[in-house]
């Protein structure tokens, strides 16, 4: 999967390889925005918008932006980073959270970490404290711990795989769950993958 960037902010050369993408840019507000270091170049008020094929797909935003141009080239989200993610008519499908997230450019994959939350327009919310976004595959996985809050249950379990749309999510090892009957959790057995039913609170 390829992705455009298209950004007021940030300058072609640091985002050029970001996604796979092409940038426009306006140079004179870059400069504004940016401390050169040795090796590093900084960001901040980021607003991406990604596509493929010509269709936005993937809308992201950060409060700051750091790139590392060293042995391993990568960019770092230090200060929360967040992703609505669109179908084909431009609805929003589901959406991310992290407090932190790293983008490896070579493995077009980002890591995110410390507070991680996914959720869609069904109502199931995936959380957990490491996730790795696999771009060209569109899919998230982990093989930590997790906690998926769905419409009638809650569910804990080691390891998961699911699309980045998450409709749908398969669950490696559940450890426990929980039905919700009026207020009330009763342990049930349950299934490791299932679609979705509720809508969540979208911003």
């Amino acid at each position: 999967m390829s992705f455009t960037i298209k950004t007021n902010i940030i300058r072609a050369a640091l985002l050029g390889c970001f996604f796979i993408s092409a940038c426009e840019n306006d140079e004179k507000k870059v400069e504004a925005f940016f401390e050169k270091k040795l090796g590093i170049d900084e960001a901040t008020g980021i607003d991406s918008y990604m596509s493929q094929s010509g269709k936005m797909k993937a809308h992201l935003t950060s409060p700051k932006m750091i790139r590392y141009q060293d042995s391993m080239p990568r960019m770092e989200f230090p200060k929360t980073l967040h992703v609505d993610f669109y179908d084909d008519s431009l609805g929003i499908q589901s959406q991310l959270d992290a407090n932190f997230a790293q983008y490896f450019e070579s493995q077009n994959k980002i890591f995110l970490k410390d507070s991680v939350r996914v959720f869609n327009i069904k109502g199931d919310t995936l959380f957990c404290q490491e996730l790795w976004w696999d771009q060209p595959e569109a899919r998230f996985h982990t093989d930590k711990p997790v906690r998926i809050h769905t419409p009638t249950s809650i569910i804990y379990g080691v390891g998961l795989t699911a699309p980045q749309d998450f409709k749908t999510f398969t669950m490696f090892k559940i450890t426990n769950s929980f039905i919700r009957v009026k207020d009330q959790l009763n342990t049930i057995d349950s299934t490791a993958t299932r679609d979705s039913t509720r809508k969540p609170p979208f911003r």
